[in-house]
């Protein structure tokens, strides 16, 4: 009798089988297979979710130590689990890890997109700088130098303004802090330090501008008057014993002489 030839599955195809056959997968194929009615569907799917929880979990552990808590790392990965099991369709002979990996590690990519920019800036933007940073690694190697802005428009087809709006862009990819050293060491000093402060004195300089021919419109000895008040700071009557008059007399002298002013300053 001759012997009916068999053929050994290949060792991918053994382990598809076996984690066709694990649990997890099983309670995939159950919530993918329950309509969207269906009442035990939630319950399935929260299963199912936490079954696969610890592939999520590894993912994310490889970017640990990249600036971003262990724990929002944690919660992205499991997002992007729980958006890989709503959208897996294994009549599409897809194998589920083969489909979550990419979808959990795209979303832990985007959430570093998102977040390592200090400064909010267009998503065109942060897509730009990056190609722009790639054109440049790439232009260097080929060229033999650092590429020109022409040339990496050139390179990604963009105009040189559209370059250069990137590479304004990208500035906003890492802030300084204002308690960063700054100087030669000659003594202690910030970045801070170095910036300039609201000058409240500016918003009067139009007004001084204004108040010398104003002044100049009084009479001599108005104008006396008014500057031992202002600006010799004299109270009426220390003025009334230098130029000679009554206090009450200086107080009538002072308050046409203001009045006068105004009428300059308002007209």
């Amino acid at each position: 009798m001759t012997a009916i030839p068999t053929t050994r599955p290949s060792t991918v195809e053994v382990d598809r089988e076996q984690r066709a056959e694990t649990p997890a997968s099983r309670l995939l194929a159950t919530f993918a297979a329950l309509p969207q009615d269906h009442p035990s569907r939630p319950d399935v799917r929260a299963r199912a979710i936490e079954a696969w929880l610890p592939l999520a979990n590894h993912l994310a552990r490889r970017y640990h130590g990249r600036g971003e808590p262990g724990d929002d790392l944690t919660q992205i990965a499991a997002l992007g689990l729980i958006k890989a099991i709503d959208k897996f369709d294994p009549s599409r002979g897809i194998d589920f890890t083969s489909y979550a990996i990419p979808t959990i590690v795209g979303e832990i990519k985007r959430h570093f997109r998102d977040r390592t920019w200090d400064i909010r800036v267009p998503r065109r933007l942060q897509e730009r700088r990056i190609a722009i940073s790639q054109a440049n690694a790439t232009l260097t190697h080929t060229l033999g130098r650092s590429p020109t802005v022409a040339d990496i428009a050139t390179h990604l087809d963009l105009t040189e303004e559209e370059v250069l709006e990137g590479l304004e862009g990208a500035r906003a990819y890492n802030a300084v802090s204002l308690s960063t050293p700054v100087g030669d060491g000659g003594g202690p000093a910030e970045l801070g330090d170095l910036i300039g402060g609201e000058d409240h004195e500016l918003a009067l300089a139009e007004l001084r501008l204004a108040l010398a021919p104003a002044i100049a419109s009084l009479g001599e000895r108005e104008q006396r008057i008014v500057a031992l008040r202002f600006h010799g700071n004299l109270t009426q009557q220390e003025i009334a014993a230098q130029v000679g008059l009554s206090q009450m007399h200086v107080s009538r002298l002072l308050t046409r002489a203001l009045a006068k002013l105004r009428r300059q300053l308002t007209s």
